[in-house]
């Protein structure tokens, strides 16, 4: 099962990870290198890292909806109406990309790989934790909520009415006073 799994994982990063330079719309290609790293969170995981995978998965969630949004907000063509390439320099890419692929193909062929001795601890999330973390684990702690806090202070401040304001100081103006109109052909 898991080893399906890691061939599973595997085809689906490298495929999510091509549709990055297929799509024209900026956001699709954000989400399909969202999805090529989960993949590779999840390939983490099954090589019974569960903390790094973990936490690979959890940053790039993250980063990547963080990403989608500042490149809808920002972006001159985030719905990709307008027909446009993620390749610049196709030739010369191709060339570097094809000789760092040879050499780290062939560097693992040609290092001559330790055997592992001893077992593994018998909870490698704590071990990993505590050999990254050490003592400053309530320190991490308190940074990540004051990050969540700073994300979601940030969203708010840019937005310029809130969720109700639309129906009134009372919530009973009905219908509500939409800033653009909605439905289809608007």
């Amino acid at each position: 099962m898991e080893v399906a799994a890691f061939w599973i994982l595997g085809v689906l990063a490298l495929v999510s990870g091509g549709m990055v330079f297929r799509f024209d719309s900026m956001a699709r290609a954000t989400f399909a290198l969202l999805t090529s790293l989960i993949c590779v969170g999840g390939e983490v995981v099954l090589l019974g890292l569960p903390y790094l995978g973990v936490v690979t998965i959890l940053m790039m969630v993250m980063e990547m909806a963080l990403m989608a949004v500042f490149m809808i907000a920002y972006m001159m063509n985030p719905a990709g109406l307008m027909p446009m390439s993620m390749l610049h320099n196709k030739r010369g890419s191709l060339a570097v990309s094809a000789a760092v692929f040879v050499a780290l193909a062939a560097g693992i062929f040609l290092v001559p790989w330790p055997r592992r001795t001893g077992s593994p601890p018998a909870d490698t999330t704590f071990q990993v934790g505590e050999s990254l973390m050490g003592a400053q684990m309530l320190t991490m702690i308190v940074l990540g909520f004051v990050l969540l806090a700073t994300i979601v202070g940030a969203i708010v401040l840019a937005t310029r009415r809130g969720r109700y304001d639309r129906f009134g100081d009372d919530l009973d103006r009905r219908p509500p006073r939409d800033p653009a109109g909605g439905g289809v052909g608007r």
